[in-house]
């Protein structure tokens, strides 16, 4: 309670914490920049913020060649972080899953998330049906934030550039990108990652091309991001009672470690994506 406090009772420090939550791993620069605090007063609130455990510091990642100097450091939301913003932790739904899971396997498990994920595919899929593929997912990505989610969309980042060495595609062929910031259910889906591969398959379902999870909060990510291939490979997504009817989804076990799904759930391992065809290679 005394970190929920802390932020309810500094509303600056409280908006550098949502802020920080909302953009995922972020440099004092940034932070100041946009809340257009000094140099000195956003350290200020960062260190109490760290004092305070609801955020941390991590080394940024870089890609390609780095420049000499120290290398830049973030600040993170920590899980006592996401609690100041009513995190929705239950204990009694994870010994629920561990008793199923005991119980029933773990195939049960993966049952059951693809059940709760049909009513969001119901919800969804009227507000994701039309437009170009970059508004389907800004679309997803507002009907996810209405559920608490904060999620966010836009075009996929080009990593080495276009055409680079690195094997990824180019900006505008590098496809849609698909973050939330936050997740209900991150402590639970720790343990049982079940929820978040089910949550994929949806995301391919509705948006009707293949998609990657490439972080999760869940595995200890700042962000949830999610890779939307610009190719569609069917015409329409599944609707989510077919997905329902037929049992259980698609996707491989081999598939479920790639977190990679096609449209209509079926698993690919990711050497089959190819930057040809929008796809990500990691």
């Amino acid at each position: 309670m005394k970190n929920v406090q802390s932020v309810s009772a500094a509303p600056t420090r409280g908006q550098v914490a949502r802020l920080i939550l909302e953009l995922g791993p972020s440099t004092a620069a940034t932070l100041g920049s946009r809340l257009g605090l000094t140099p000195a007063a956003i350290r200020r609130h960062l260190d109490n913020l760290i004092a305070e455990g609801l955020i941390e510091t991590r080394t940024a990642r870089t890609y390609g060649n780095r420049g000499r100097g120290r290398p830049a450091k973030v600040f993170v939301i920590t899980d006592a972080g996401r609690s100041a913003f009513e995190h929705a932790y239950d204990d009694l739904a994870t010994n629920a899953l561990r008793f199923l899971a005991e119980a029933a396997g773990p195939d049960a498990i993966a049952e059951f998330a693809r059940r709760q994920l049909a009513d969001l595919e119901r919800r969804y899929a009227p507000a994701v049906a039309q437009g170009n593929l970059a508004a389907r997912v800004q679309a997803l990505a507002e009907a996810l934030s209405a559920d608490g989610y904060a999620a966010s969309a836009g075009p996929a980042p080009a990593i080495g550039g276009a055409g680079g060495g690195s094997g990824l595609p180019g900006h505008g062929a590098a496809g849609e990108q698909l973050c939330q910031h936050h997740c209900p259910v991150a402590h639970v889906a720790a343990e049982f990652p079940q929820l978040c591969e089910a949550e994929t398959e949806a995301f391919g379902r509705l948006l009707g091309t293949p998609v990657q999870r490439l972080a999760t909060i869940a595995h200890g990510d700042g962000i949830c991001t999610t890779h939307v291939t610009c190719t569609t490979h069917v015409t329409g997504p599944e609707t989510a009672s077919a997905t329902t009817n037929a049992g259980k989804a698609k996707g491989s076990a081999a598939v479920v470690r790639e977190r990679f799904f096609d449209a209509a759930g079926e698993g690919r391992a990711t050497t089959d994506i190819t930057s040809g065809s929008g796809g990500l290679l990691i």
